[in-house]
């Protein structure tokens, strides 16, 4: 009868501080944008149907706040993806 070995444990690569803190960052911000067009989305629905609310009224003070908040949401996590990658890009080249 012969024995295997005993398989060594590989060791996970420790994540960074700045890494885990893009993570966090990014998880929050985008939790945030998920509930806030969540909300907004409800208000939408709410409005066309309540009887004494002018729809074009309801449209027209909620569209550009949801443009603004989508519209600087992704601009804030596209520019943390966009730094992400170009620290990667600084280490490979040193």
């Amino acid at each position: 009868m012969t024995r295997k070995p005993i398989p060594k444990q590989v060791k996970k690569p420790q994540i960074e501080t700045k890494e885990k803190l893009t993570l966090w960052v990014t998880l929050m911000v985008s939790t945030t944008l998920c509930i806030s067009v969540l909300a907004m989305v409800v208000s939408f629905m709410l409005g066309l149907w309540a009887k004494e609310v002018d729809n074009a009224e309801i449209f027209k003070m909620i569209s550009p706040a949801f443009s603004t908040l989508i519209g600087g949401m992704i601009g804030f996590l596209s520019g943390i993806k966009l730094m992400q990658n170009d620290d990667k890009s600084k280490t490979c080249k040193d």
